[in-house]
């Protein structure tokens, strides 16, 4: 849920992602970047709007160059979706994209606890106190002077 009540909506259409994915990363940790922007005035080439109504949206991209087995791409998402359970995102189009593999000499099962662990952790600090500084700086740097 987000911070108004609205259930999180999932991008689904590759307009959507295309018009999420051609800003760059908000914030970004060790494997993961959120990119995000306003849902207000996207439109697609029909003058739709991408995104309607005023909740969040979420969308997972996990490459098969980074995560080759199906099994933990899948993980991978079940992680994100989970984490924007517990640290719901502001209003706005979000889309997690995997930047970089886990270390398979660290996690060579692919659906071990450990790796769950580690991307839990990895994207609750992505989620969480980081995309919340970088809005409150971009707030303050957008707010007229005086």
């Amino acid at each position: 849920m987000t911070p108004r009540g609205l259930p999180t909506q999932r991008i689904r259409r590759r307009a959507q992602f295309q018009a999420v994915l051609g800003t760059p990363a908000v914030v970004q940790s060790a494997h993961f970047a959120l990119h995000g922007v306003p849902t207000a005035g996207v439109a697609d080439a029909h003058g739709r709007p991408l995104f309607p109504g005023e909740s969040a949206w979420l969308g997972v991209v996990i490459p098969k160059r980074w995560a080759r087995r199906a099994v933990t791409r899948n993980a991978l998402k079940r992680q994100v979706v989970a984490a924007e359970r517990e640290l719901p995102l502001p209003p706005g189009a979000w889309v997690v994209r995997l930047k970089r593999a886990f270390a398979p000499t660290d996690f060579p099962s692919a659906t071990s606890a450990a790796l769950r662990r580690a991307a839990r952790l990895e994207l609750r600090q992505l989620l969480g106190p980081r995309l919340r500084q970088r809005l409150a700086a971009l707030d303050h740097a957008s707010a007229p002077r005086s």
